[in-house]
């Protein structure tokens, strides 16, 4: 069985498996590991680095056409996964491309799609659960950000010329990048407040040090696996209102509420970007979807009024080494389900395999799969 790791298409740093993974990939018991040339070196991991942990590096037609199971972080287009003949296990997060188009390429050419972070949300498949690793560096990632276009300190400050009080931070969404992003603002020294419609985020983020903002009548249900719901329009009212009153009072806000398979929802309205101070800052993590700011453009650093609205759902790609590393640790974690005595097997009895594995022998298997796409 032979590993290939594709280099990222272009604006992403990160690689799908860092050096130090390679070794442990081929003790799983991977015959060779192919790496397209140059897949590391936005992440500083030289072709070199590979091939000392056994790595063997390639074109990109030579990854496709040997490699049996195929990773990486964006998925493979349509176009692509078309053109390959042999049927081949692809493996990458569904939710970072066309997800439907993808999936109906595949399924139509046979091949097995795994979308690794389809994966169910529980304590056995916290070592292979991309998306908290990778909500943790965008967590961390958004706060130093925040501090780069804030216009004042994150501590207070006790001088000669007098005291300068802290700078109050918002914090919508407390799930894993909300939680690191309270830590890290506490740590520097700012007032965190934290939101979510999940009460069972109250605890931790007040753990953290967080005020934590609560609107009564939320959904809360159990089956979702620990992600937010849709809530009903008058919920939603509520809850505008009270992230209204506190984040027209804040000088960072940090926006990470998105639902799985939805447009993410709009809690920063037109009016409260109106009435925040100048100067002060948004970082909307769920721009890709929609964003959780009515002004946020994704990609985009835009100036609304004075205060800086910054649009990035990808944000763990500013610290490529590190992101790397955890998503290809995610990574071996997940491909030791498929090894039993050194030989590759397809356990679809796992429930973990189950969940991520989106299309096989031409099949489509993931609920979750087909109730967010298709």
């Amino acid at each position: 069985m032979v590993l290939g790791i594709l280099a990222e298409p272009a604006g992403e740093q990160r690689v799908s498996m860092a050096p130090v993974s390679v070794d442990a990939a081929l003790k799983l018991g991977f015959e060779k590991v192919l790496i397209e040339k140059g897949a590391g070196e936005k992440a500083h991991f030289s072709d070199g680095l590979y091939e000392e942990k056994g790595g063997q590096i390639a074109s990109r037609e030579e990854v496709i056409s040997n490699a049996e199971v195929i990773i990486g972080i964006h998925p493979m287009d349509a176009d692509t996964i078309l053109n390959i003949s042999d049927k081949k296990t692809i493996i990458h997060q569904i939710g970072m491309g066309d997800a439907k188009a993808s999936g109906e390429a595949a399924k139509e050419k046979g091949h097995t799609l795994m979308g690794i972070d389809l994966i169910p949300r529980t304590t056995r498949a916290q070592a292979m659960d991309v998306l908290s690793s990778m909500a943790t560096v965008a967590g961390y990632e958004a706060v130093l950000l925040a501090s780069t276009h804030l216009d004042r300190f994150f501590p207070m400050f006790m001088s000669a010329a007098g005291t300068i009080p802290p700078s109050k931070v918002l914090v919508l969404g407390a799930g894993v990048a909300g939680l690191q992003a309270i830590a890290t603002a506490r740590k520097l020294g700012a007032v965190v407040e934290a939101f979510d419609v999940r009460s069972a985020a109250k605890e931790e983020a007040e753990s953290l040090g967080a005020k934590f903002i609560e609107v009564e009548g939320a959904a809360d249900d159990a089956a979702a696996g620990g992600y937010a719901v849709e809530q009903s329009e008058e919920y939603q009212r509520k809850q505008k209102q009270m992230v209204h009153e506190h984040a027209i009072k804040s000088d960072v806000i940090i926006s990470t509420a998105q639902i799985p398979g939805r447009k993410a929802p709009e809690l920063i309205e037109k009016r409260t970007v109106e009435e925040m101070r100048p100067g002060s800052v948004i970082v909307d993590l769920a721009a890709s979807t929609g964003g959780n700011c009515h002004y946020t453009v994704n990609d985009q650093v835009i100036d609304q009024n004075g205060v800086c609205i910054i649009g990035d759902s990808n944000l763990a790609s500013r610290m490529p080494a590190d992101a790397s590393t955890m998503y290809g640790r995610n990574l071996i974690s997940y491909l030791k389900l498929f090894f039993a005595d050194g030989q590759w097997t397809f356990p679809l009895e796992d429930d973990i395999v189950a969940a991520s594995c989106i299309t096989h022998d031409g099949k489509w298997l993931s609920e979750r799969y087909k109730q967010l796409y298709l």
